[in-house]
């Protein structure tokens, strides 16, 4: 996550920078997250693949290790930036412009790009703060769904099964971040209100998953988990790169393209740590009072991160009137 979220997030940033870009950024940025649950359904599909044909359980983790290797090999050869290919993008355009004119005036020109931003100054940008901490819960339930769901089926289907019905779960995240980015292209980028109407519609799912859970069939749990994974993924996944990308281009840092790693790296990093914290409650719910617990917990996260959102969900909703000179006159 420290390498593959930020970073990649900035690359695709670097790249996608033009007018038609920006105005499907979602559509970009949901399609190109895809790639994070393909690897989770491969895992799956691997330690399937060990259990059932009996050999040693370290070959799920051997797999998955050699994969990453030649993976790394192909990344190295990433070319992070297009000016390395001789391509002028907008944000090049202006600061080659800016150092012409800084040479005009008799002045030194250094041309190292504009300089990256702290994380103090990233976290003064409009709403960043609010989204970090609200897709902090998110990925809380998100967290909570991927890694227990094997063990809570374990209940009443064999290892393997468990693992193949947890699966569609991962499944479901890819078209979700697909969605969500489309339909807010849609709506002008109002992606904090096509959020919130997932998360609400995941309060539903995880309400009748509080109840329903443990007397669903197979066939039933695998449409549940498929459709909990669209409503949980598509936020997922585009909090962290085409809304990412939107704060990183406010007006207070334009012209810097190295705002937008900063930006992906604050998000995900206080994700993980408010949802590495919120997984300690799990066991103990589970124990005490049982699934049910578990579900209404997640629940309350829920809750939780979409009224972090609400500010941003009302302003996209009731946009403030702008006053223009002529008006006034």
């Amino acid at each position: 996550q420290s390498t593959g979220g930020p970073v990649g997030t900035a690359v695709m940033g670097n790249w996608f920078c033009d007018k038609a870009s920006v105005k499907n950024r979602g559509s970009i940025f949901g399609f190109w997250t895809c790639h994070q649950y393909m690897g989770d359904c491969t895992a799956a599909l691997c330690t399937a693949i060990v259990l059932n044909g009996g050999y040693d359980y370290w070959w799920a983790l051997f797999i998955p290790s050699v994969t990453n290797f030649m993976w790394g090999f192909l990344t190295m050869r990433l070319v992070a930036d297009p000016i390395d290919m001789g391509i002028i993008t907008d944000d090049v355009r202006i600061r080659m412009e800016k150092n012409a004119a800084k040479a005009a005036a008799g002045e030194i020109v250094d041309d190292n790009g504009p300089a990256p931003i702290t994380y103090a100054g990233a976290l003064r940008i409009p709403m960043v703060a609010q989204y970090a901490l609200a897709f902090g819960f998110f990925k809380l339930t998100n967290y909570v769904l991927f890694f227990w769901l094997p063990y809570f089926l374990g209940k009443n289907f064999d290892p393997v099964q468990a693992n193949l019905i947890a699966m569609l779960y991962s499944v479901g995240m890819m078209p979700g971040g697909i969605i969500v980015g489309y339909v807010s292209d849609i709506f002008g980028g109002r992606r904090a209100t096509v959020i919130g109407v997932f998360m609400c519609c995941l309060i539903i799912f995880l309400s009748i998953f509080s109840t329903k859970s443990e007397e669903l069939d197979a066939s039933s749990l695998l449409v549940m988990l498929c459709i909990m994974g669209i409503l949980v993924g598509g936020p997922n996944n585009i909090i962290t790169s085409a809304v990412a990308a939107d704060l990183a281009s406010h007006p207070s840092v334009k012209g810097s393209n190295k705002s937008l790693g900063t930006v992906t790296g604050l998000i995900n990093g206080c994700g993980a740590i408010t949802a590495a914290v919120g997984l300690l409650a799990v066991g103990p719910l589970q124990d005490k009072y049982g699934w049910s617990s578990v579900w209404l917990y997640l629940i309350g996260c829920t809750c939780t991160g979409t009224l972090l959102m609400a500010p941003k969900i009302y302003s996209e909703l009731f946009p403030p009137t702008v006053t223009t000179h002529s008006e006034i006159v």
